[in-house]
């Protein structure tokens, strides 16, 4: 098979094009994962004085944790179960372009966050409730989108992580299930909302 200069140069451009989103996804995760890490050590050195800016459930003038919450950890223990799963889920729903994973973020932040205030009533933080965002992001983009590569990548990621799930159920008293279920909800609900069709900026496969 023979390809033209033009065929060449537009497989070359779409290949940089993907280079460079990857990297920017990668570079965008691990600032993120290193802001945590950091905000966890001046929690340790101000002796867990940041954990109030979790969510307190019921407390409207606590509303704006919502936004704070995600990033927070109960200790060190909490943060680093947390990291892995974040590093990769995180990196794969930001792989095909930043803007749509800074939105779904938001849309997991304030649908988990608004879920867990309305329902919980412990003092609830960590960044599960974005990954299981992105989580729920990542299957409902393969069944929304219905692109090969999304509906692979929605298999591989129920195949590695569909476990996880457990969490969404209120088994253990010391772990927000609510943060999970709502997180989870609103990574599918981004997925829809963030569907082509909806929006201008679709990116080819």
């Amino acid at each position: 098979m023979s390809y033209s200069p033009v065929e060449r140069e537009s497989r070359g451009e779409g290949l940089a094009a993907q280079g460079t989103r990857a990297l920017a996804a990668a570079t965008l995760v691990l600032f993120v994962t290193a802001g945590m890490w950091v905000l966890e050590g001046i929690d340790y050195v101000a002796d867990g004085r940041l954990d109030q800016f979790g969510i307190h459930p019921h407390d409207v003038s606590d509303l704006p944790d919502i936004f704070t919450a995600p990033f927070l950890h109960v200790g060190f223990g909490h943060l680093m179960a947390n990291t892995v799963p974040f590093l990769i889920l995180g990196f794969l729903a930001a792989v095909r372009g930043i803007a749509k994973f800074l939105t779904a973020s938001l849309v997991i932040i304030v649908v988990g966050g608004l879920g867990v205030w309305f329902t919980s009533s412990a003092l609830t933080l960590g960044s599960s409730i974005l990954i299981f965002g992105f989580f729920g992001y990542l299957v409902g983009r393969g069944l929304f989108e219905r692109r090969l590569v999304d509906i692979a990548l929605a298999v591989a990621v129920v195949a590695v992580y569909g476990t996880m799930l457990i969490g969404v159920l209120p088994s253990d008293p010391s772990i927000s299930w609510q943060g999970h279920l709502f997180g989870l909800i609103g990574g599918v609900l981004a997925a829809w909302m963030l569907r082509r069709g909806r929006t201008s900026d679709s990116v080819p496969a």
